[in-house]
């Protein structure tokens, strides 16, 4: 039998990559792993590092738990790229490398979680191996060491756009806009010492901040002080600061008489409300405009109303998913949910045709459960986390489904 010709760098590396993909693929079909790949997870401080060795250059990534990833080189300039499908919140990674700096964090065109290192020279991916820990998380571990530019280039990939970026110029994470409720000399629901537009301001930080150090996302607010901010004024504010999807809070109340409600609800736009309760709810937020002299609705424009109704034919599955996976969250979460949490109304903040949107009430002031959860600090962390990991989940299959959109 003929010797085996030796194998080139190139075809080392090619056979690597290939190598990795297989393993990743057969890790999902494996019994009992394709479920737990299929949440989502977290990116450790403890644990992660790029460090140079004897051997070339090493990175070590924590996960709280194993999920599929993929890792490939791009040229030009020379960087590492991993994927993860999917983490909802990254942490410091330790790097003390000539070789390697970074990571930048962001959203891939397809919807994954991307950690993107730049390499000083190129270099080449030795191995890489994820493996699970004793206590559940997972381990990712690869080794790189320098080549040569030709070898580099023969096995580089070329870097999809990061997602949204065709519509948004040279901006490389989704917008999220946050829509605390109320403000100024609209209080909102009041009950027990407690007003709305205080809460959901104050809650709309605390999630705005987690966000933000997620590193997915880059968040903005229809109003970050106690003013009164018109509801289509907060719609354009959302359209100035290139919402990708938005999001409205609120701490609502049941008028007297009206019975008792606990829970969270999470709402979506329609022209019939699916509900008595929702359709005087929307009225409520509505008549706070009008009360301060501004109307919700302005002169009509037949032909803008078209576009924008073609628009929604987009945006509604859009947001109505955005809904279903926010109750999804919640209740992973273990937070209290009323007795049917996915409604429906003519709210005028949801009417935004350009991108997906949700008006999320976190309680009922009313309730006094409602009302000790909203001011406890752990069940506020419990939401966000929820509102947060939601958001992930959501871009993630929004991303999937892009291609099959109206173009």
């Amino acid at each position: 039998m003929p010797a085996e010709t030796p194998k080139t760098g190139t075809e080392q590396m090619i056979r690597l990559l290939t190598s990795l993909t297989a393993c990743f693929w057969a890790a999902l079909s494996a019994p009992g792993v394709a479920d737990d790949l299929s949440a989502l997870a977290r990116l450790e401080a403890e644990g992660s590092a790029v460090i140079d060795t004897a051997e070339g250059t090493e990175v070590t990534l924590a996960l709280t738990q194993p999920v599929p990833w993929r890792l490939f080189t791009v040229d030009g300039p020379p960087r590492l790229v991993l994927d993860f499908r999917s983490i909802t919140q990254f942490a410091d990674v330790a790097v003390t490398s000539t070789l390697a700096s970074g990571p930048d964090i962001g959203l891939s065109a397809d919807g994954w979680s991307r950690l993107v290192f730049a390499l000083s020279e190129p270099a080449a991916v030795g191995t890489a191996a994820m493996a699970r820990r004793d206590d559940g998380g997972a381990l990712v571990s690869l080794r790189l060491h320098p080549t040569d530019a030709a070898t580099f280039r023969e096995t580089a990939r070329v870097l999809p756009e990061a997602a949204g970026a065709e519509r948004q110029g040279d901006k490389s994470r989704p917008v999220v806009v946050l829509d605390p409720g109320h403000g100024g000399i609209d209080p909102g629901a009041e009950a027990g010492g407690l007003n709305e537009k205080t809460l959901m301001l104050a809650f709309a930080r605390e999630l705005e901040e987690t966000i933000i150090r997620g590193g997915l996302f880059d968040v903005a607010l229809t109003r970050d002080a106690d003013e009164f901010v018109p509801l289509e004024t907060r719609i354009s504010r959302a359209r100035a600061a290139g919402a990708d999807v938005f999001l409205s809070l609120h701490a609502d109340e049941l008028p007297e008489g009206a019975g008792a409600a606990s829970g969270i609800t999470v709402y979506t736009l329609a022209e019939t409300a699916s509900d008595a309760a929702s359709r005087r709810l929307a009225e409520r937020h509505d008549k706070n405009d009008l009360l301060t002299g501004v109307s919700a609705t302005g002169p009509g424009d037949e032909i803008a109303l078209v576009l924008m109704d073609i628009a929604r034919t987009d945006t509604t599955p859009r947001s109505a998913a955005l809904a279903a996976t926010l109750k999804s969250a919640f209740r992973a979460e273990d937070l209290a949910l009323v007795g049917r949490p996915l409604r429906s109304a003519a709210f005028s903040v949801l009417k935004a045709a350009d991108f997906p949107s949700a008006l999320i009430e976190l309680g009922f002031l009313s309730s006094e459960k409602d009302r000790a959860r909203l001011t406890d600090p752990v069940w506020r962390q419990a939401a966000v986390r929820a509102i947060e990991a939601a958001l992930v989940q959501w871009a993630l299959d929004d991303a999937a489904q892009a291609p099959l959109r109206r173009r």
